[in-house]
């Protein structure tokens, strides 16, 4: 059993959606006590709240966390905390944002109209009734490595894109294309989750906007099913794509097996790597084929370089993880 001598670096995700009257100020605060706390990560800060991930020794990174939830409405703020062998993160970043997950539906307010939450330990019986739609609010290359028994791959490459999938799909998963919402039937119940709770929660939202009423996400995200129900009783099947060099994690939020793609920031698993078509820190079998030579020759320059700096004993920070929050590389812009 690996033991917290073995994982010495504490890492906690959190987000909170709360009203922010002063981003640059809060940023500023931030930074200060990240710094003075010698704390690695991404936190993202908007006008609709605190999103992001710390990670550092668990004294320092509880008390960064107290300082959140001394910010006005953060008080009961819950943070999934998980550990890593090593300093997951080569930096740390606070950035001002217009959204601390991006849809791109600037009239949702999370705040206001999110749906129900069902607690981990209540969600096996809750998604298994009859009358439960159960979708996957994550980006496909999240759910190719792991998702829940059952659940509806919208196969979006951004958070961004969910609202045009729903709206194309939703007669044919709420008026009957799911085997549910007959006619004189009480309206199907619409389950979501993500990784930490974030995106389902502004998902759940943005469908009660819509006109949907019956609307749950999983309290906590994957992470807190995956630290609190036992394996033997899981419906999750396969590991869970986190945004930091951990890359992925099984139940107990133990160290997955995936690594990442230097190229193109996506999962690459076991099988993966021993394919023809990987070449590590230049290309994987997902974006082989999406590069040209001069990328390929970039990354392979990049990848040699972070090879040296590490046989010399330092860090490379240009292979380092870019993610800006929990929907991906690119869900900071």
């Amino acid at each position: 059993m690996t033991t917290g001598q073995e994982l010495p670096i504490q890492v906690a995700a959190l987000y909170r959606f709360t009203a922010v009257a002063d981003c640059a100020a809060l940023k500023a605060r931030l930074e200060r006590a990240c710094a003075d706390f010698h704390l690695h990560g991404t936190l993202l800060v908007a006008p609709e709240g605190i999103n992001g991930t710390i990670a550092g020794t668990p004294a320092s990174v509880e008390a960064v966390l107290d300082l959140i939830r001394s910010l006005p409405g953060c008080a009961d703020l819950s943070a999934k905390l998980s550990r890593a062998a090593e300093m997951p993160f080569h930096r740390m970043k606070v950035r001002v944002k217009r959204e601390i997950v991006t849809m791109g539906e600037p009239d949702i307010d999370p705040l206001a109209g999110a749906g129900h939450y069902v607690a981990p330990a209540d969600w096996n019986d809750f998604v298994s009734a009859p009358g439960t739609i159960l979708i996957d609010t994550r980006n496909d290359y999240e759910v190719a490595i792991g998702s829940f028994a059952g659940a509806i791959d919208p196969k979006t490459k951004s958070f961004r894109d969910f609202p045009a999938w729903f709206r194309a799909k939703r007669a044919a998963l709420l008026d009957g294309g799911n085997g549910q919402g007959s006619e004189g039937a009480a309206p199907p119940r619409v389950a979501m989750f993500c990784t930490g709770g974030i995106r389902c929660e502004k998902a759940t939202a943005f469908l009660k906007a819509e006109g949907v009423d019956a609307v749950y996400h999983l309290e906590g995200g994957i992470l807190k099913y995956l630290e609190t129900v036992p394996a033997a009783e899981s419906l999750w099947q396969g590991e869970c794509f986190v945004f930091d060099e951990r890359v992925a994690v099984g139940h107990g939020l133990a160290p997955g097996t995936h690594r990442l793609c230097r190229a193109c920031r996506r999962p690459v698993s076991e099988a993966d790597r021993a394919s023809a078509l990987y070449q590590e820190g230049v290309r994987c079998p997902a974006c082989h084929d999406e590069r040209d030579d001069a990328q390929r020759a970039r990354y392979a320059e990049r990848h040699f370089q972070t090879g040296l700096a590490e046989r010399r004993g330092v860090k490379h920070v240009g292979a380092a993880w870019r993610g800006g929050g929990e929907d991906g590389p690119s869900s900071d812009d």
